[in-house]
């Protein structure tokens, strides 16, 4: 099985709350960080996804703390999609720092949005692999 897609971040000062812990809002920010640079990486613009009149909605977001991060903190954020056969799929996310351990696990269902009906699109993969220069990266 192949790694999944991940960008590296540091934990800035500036993200950090009183207790000196990264804010738990940041954890979400990093996370559609690592979406769309996957999405960049595989060719698949904001541009072009307008252009076909749709664009990414997320339906639930899930976020599971395991461990605290502080400023000056390394970490990797991974990025995998995993598809049904719906109008919706799964994108499981993990910030992992330098030593492996876990400091937080995301789980997005999200679907791809109809911009001008606003209604999800029957099958998003096709979408995905249509508008991609890299279509393994979104496991397909």
């Amino acid at each position: 099985m192949t790694e999944p897609f991940s960008v590296p971040v540091t934990v800035r000062g500036y993200e950090t709350d009183v207790l000196g812990h990264l804010n738990q809002a940041v954890y979400l920010n990093y996370a559609e960080h690592a979406r769309w640079s996957l999405l960049h990486a595989a060719g698949v613009t904001q541009a072009k996804l307008v252009a076909k009149g749709v664009g990414p909605a997320a339906l639930e977001t899930t976020l599971r703390f395991r461990r605290e991060l502080v400023a000056g903190d390394e970490v990797e954020v991974t990025c995998a999609f995993e598809w049904g056969g719906g109008k919706t799929f799964h994108i499981e996310q993990t910030i992992r720092k330098a030593d492996g351990t876990v400091a937080a696990e995301v789980t997005a269902v999200v679907g791809l949005m109809d911009l001008k009906q606003r209604r999800l699109v029957p099958n998003p993969r096709e979408f995905f692999k249509e508008l991609s220069a890299d279509p393994a990266l979104f496991g397909l």
